[in-house]
Order: structure tokens, then C-alpha cells, then sequence
């Protein structure tokens, strides 16, 4: 039996997977949505859920705002000595540690290790009782990249042995941009598989050498030749059985997000060959179909609707900045969404919608609310979001009630483009998307005619939800389910 990739169509960013007895947990970026650190769980190396996330909050103070593409980037997860650890960069801030022994149900502690701004993308591995981490560099932060540092920290990740980082591969000259390196131990050899090129049309890059400090040899294992498959970008090499490889990664799909891919892995005169091996003496090709590696059936799925019918949030949704407990209330018949004061924002910058990503190729969106508007300007809507965005709302203007059309841009005024007076009290609000950016906003099953493009945020996809807000509190709206129907299966 085949599966085709992606085996993830949703914004799993930046993919690090780790096999655990006979389960296989995925994290990935959340930037600066919030719960961060989404832990998605397998079974059988294709079907996934999403379990869990390692904390409810980026722990920053101003991230009580919203700042688009900071937060978490690249982290990678490691069980050692029992514990399981999460190394998260915050590239203005530095590398925290996040460690629990229980990946499932237990509390996540943290720290600090490295404090500063640019360093990201790390990675830890144990040799000989001693510990060692390999990290990338932002260069919009730090002032360069395109090479890959080394610390040689404790153990138990809690300090730095060495002072600061020592450069152990250089990639300007044959694969620049090398970034989100993974390190592995192997016959001897010390690994390490980063991406090199830039996201949309990069490749995979294996680097080796017995000792950890190099110097290190480079092959390119993994291109796009002439497969749909761009990039394709940062993975994980992860073991399912004895000396037997998978090679996850991201593929930049624009609007749907950085989508997770699965290949084979050969080894070759101590090289991990990913993809599609034509020639034994160059690098493999990504494919879009492959064979199952474990033959487990599973119903593992990851969710897209939600019937409001339990008293706590379903882990589909995210807030683009830290949560306040004031903004929503879940009840099993209902959510309800509070009237928040967001300072005359756009749209994009109000911290308090929820928000959740794109799963199918094409899909509509049915969602049901119960308006309780009390004050002029309070809001309440369904939007697409991007760095281009467009969304369908029922605001109070003069003490009436109105549905707008509204558009917005990443730094600019949103703009409302159309407006209609509405009497009643429920709505339900649409959204049609079509692949592979087209979609349209309209409400009780009717379309407006304008058809808007489908945008990426920033570093991530894009995503629709819902929000509530006005200038005064005291209004709400119950939304009563959000139903996400699959266009593309049904067709």
C-alpha cells in the first residue's frame, strides 16, 4: 500500500521527530501563536495527531502583543536518560530548554541555556558522558549565516561548558544558507543533515565526521530534480526498526504552510541517500509517493472542525499573541467569544482571534454564532488571515447592525469594501476555498461575488478563524460549531 505525500497537509514548520518505544512524536515552529510547541503523535510513521503543546505561552512579556514570525522557530526534540527534552530558539532571545518525563502528560519545566539574539536551529547530542549542541545563525539578527556553530554544553542541558560557540562548517562557498542542522551518531561518524539553498528551491545536505568538532566532509543527499517537490527543507532522520531510516521534512506549499513530507533513506558508503535513489553516486529525488514502512492501519487524523461542546478549547485553535483568560468561556453548548477592546487595530494585529490552519486542498467553512452586540463598534467575524487578508463581520454602527466585507494588508488600515444592514440576532458565516489560493466570504450560505487570493503569513501559512471586539466590554457572540467540509474528497 502507498501513501502520498505530503503525509501533513498543514503548517508543521520546521518537522523534528523522535522515535519512543513504538511511537513516533513530531514537534514543530509555532512563531508567535500561542498554545507554542504543538507535540503531534504517530503510530506508524504516515497518520498523525495532534497530542498536545508544551506550553500555553511564549514566556515573554511583550508577546502580550502580536509580532508576526517571532516567538518559537526551529526546535528540536531528544529523549535522553529518561527525559525528555524540547530546545526551542527565540532568535531575540536565545535558546530555552524544555524538558518533562512524561511526552504525553507531563508537565514541561524550562530554562535558559544561551542568551542573546541569533541563534537558532539547535540540536543536541550525547557522546562519551559529554553533551554537544549544533546551532544555526539568523543573519537578521546576528549579522551573518550560512555556517553552523558548536557549544559543548552539560549534560542535562543546564549550562554552557564553553564560552561561546565554535564555527564547524562553513557553507558559503558550496550550500549557502545552511541552516536547521540535525545532529545523529552512526558507525562511527557523527552526522549532521541541515537544509542549504533557501526554502523554495533548496536541498538536502549531509555533513560527517568522526570527530564532533570536524572537520567535516558535505554531500548533498536529497534535490528536487524533477519532482513537484520543491525545496525540499529542514527534517528529521529518525530509525523506525534496526538500522532502518525515514527522512521527514517540510515542503513550502504558500498558503497551506510549510507541509510535512516523508522519504526513504539509503545508506551508501555511510551516506543517508534520501528519496528516490537513481544513481548510487548522487543525491536522491523526492518523491511523492512511497510504500508504507510499517503495516499498522491507524485513525489518527488531524482535526479541523470543533462543535463547541466541551468546557475547554480544542487544540485546533491558537491566538497570534498570549492568551488572557478573559477573552473566551467554552461551555459544552457553546463558545462564546467576548467583546475585547483592541485600540482601533487591523485585524492582523489584534491578539485576541483564534485562529487554526488549513488542512485540505479545497474545503467550506460553515460556522453558527448567537450575537449579543450591546455597544457601537463591537464586531464579531470570520476571517481568512495572511499577509493579505479579508474577512465577514456583523459590527454595531449608530446602534444598528451591519455586515461588512472587509480586506486588510500586513501594515496598513483595513479597509471596508462592503456594507449591508442585518436585522437578526443568528448568522452563519461562510468561507469556499479553492485550490490553490482562490476562496470567498459570505454568510447564511450565500456568496459575495469578490474572490479573494489566499495568502502565507509571515514564515507560516495562512489560517482562518474567528474573532470578537469592539472598544467597550460588556457584548459577546456564541458561536455554536465550526464546521471545515473536505471539497476535495467530496469531489
Amino acid at each position: 500500500m502507498k501513501y502520498n505525500n505530503p503525509i501533513i497537509l498543514s503548517d508543521y514548520s520546521d518537522p523534528d521527530v523522535i522515535k519512543y518505544k513504538d511511537a513516533y512524536y513530531l514537534v514543530a515552529s509555532s512563531f508567535n501563536h500561542t498554545p507554542i510547541l504543538p507535540i503531534l503523535k504517530s503510530k506508524n510513521l504516515i497518520d498523525f495527531k495532534l497530542l498536545r503543546y508544551a506550553d500555553y505561552k511564549i514566556p515573554f512579556d511583550r508577546f502580550k502583543d502580536v509580532y508576526h514570525g517571532e516567538g518559537v522557530w526551529a526546535p528540536s526534540i531528544r529523549f535522553h536518560n529518561n527525559k525528555f527534552y524540547i530546545i526551542v530558539p527565540y532568535p531575540d532571545e536565545g535558546i530555552w530548554i524544555y524538558e518533562t518525563n512524561d511526552i504525553e502528560k507531563g508537565k514541561f519545566t524550562s530554562w535558559p541555556l544561551i542568551l542573546g539574539k541569533g541563534i537558532i536551529d539547535p540540536c543536541p547530542i550525547w557522546k562519551d558522558d559529554k553533551c554537544y549542541l549544533v546551532v544555526g545563525f539568523a543573519k537578521s539578527r546576528i549579522g551573518f549565516n550560512s555556517m553552523l556553530g558548536l557549544y559543548e554544553i552539560t549534560p542535562d542541558l543546564k549550562k554552557c561548558i564553553s564560552d561561546t560557540y565554535q564555527i564547524i562548517y562553513d557553507g558559503h562557498n558550496n550550500n549557502p544558507t545552511i541552516e536547521g542542522p540535525k545532529f545523529y551518531y552512526r558507525n562511527d561518524y557523527f552526522y549532521i543533515l541541515a537544509p542549504a539553498g533557501s526554502v523554495k528551491s533548496g536541498w538536502q545536505v549531509a555533513l560527517r565526521s568522526k570527530n564532533v568538532y570536524g572537520p567535516y566532509e558535505s554531500k548533498i543527499v536529497m534535490l528536487q530534480n524533477d519532482s513537484k517537490i520543491n525545496g525540499p527543507h529542514q527534517g528529521a532522520l529518525v530509525e523506525y526498526e534496526d538500522d532502518k531510516y525515514v527522512f521527514y521534512h517540510f515542503q513550502d506549499l504558500g498558503p497551506y504552510g510549510r507541509v510535512v513530507l516523508l522519504q526513504p533513506v539509503k545508506w551508501i558508503n555511510d551516506w543517508p541517500i534520501i528519496g528516490d535513489v537513481r544513481d548510487e553516486l548522487l543525491a536522491g529525488s523526492a518523491l511523492e509517493s512511497y510504500n508504507y514502512f510499517i503495516n499498522k492501519k491507524s485513525n489518527y487524523k488531524i482535526i479541523s472542525s470543533d462543535k463547541f461542546n466541551k468546557n475547554r478549547l480544542s487544540l485546533m485553535w491558537q491566538t497570534p499573541a498570549n492568551k488572557d483568560k478573559n477573552w473566551f468561556k467554552p461551555t459544552k453548548d457553546g463558545l462564546y467569544l467576548n467583546i475585547v477592546d483592541t485600540n482601533n487595530l487591523p485585524l492582523n494585529k489584534i491578539p485576541n482571534s483564534l485562529l487554526t490552519k488549513l488542512v485540505f486542498y479545497s474545503f467550506e467553512i460553515k460556522t453558527k454564532c448567537i450575537i449579543n452586540l450591546i455597544n457601537n463598534n463591537d464586531e464579531v467575524g470570520l476571517c481568512y488571515m495572511g499577509n493579505k487578508y479579508s474577512y465577514i463581520s456583523v459590527k454595531m454602527i449608530n446602534n444598528k447592525k451591519f455586515i461588512l466585507l472587509s480586506i486588510g494588508k500586513f501594515n496598513e488600515l483595513d479597509k471596508i469594501i462592503k456594507k449591508i444592514p442585518f436585522d437578526d440576532n443568528e448568522i452563519i458565516f461562510n468561507l469556499k476555498y479553492s485550490y490553490p489560493n482562490k476562496y470567498q466570504l459570505g454568510f447564511n450560505n450565500c456568496y459575495f461575488d469578490e474572490v479573494f487570493e489566499a495568502t502565507p503569513g509571515r514564515w507560516i501559512g495562512g489560517k482562518y478563524g474567528i474573532f470578537a471586539r469592539g472598544k467597550k466590554l460588556g457584548g459577546n457572540a456564541k458561536f455554536l460549531y465550526f464546521n471545515v467540509e473536505n471539497e476535495t474528497k467530496r469531489k
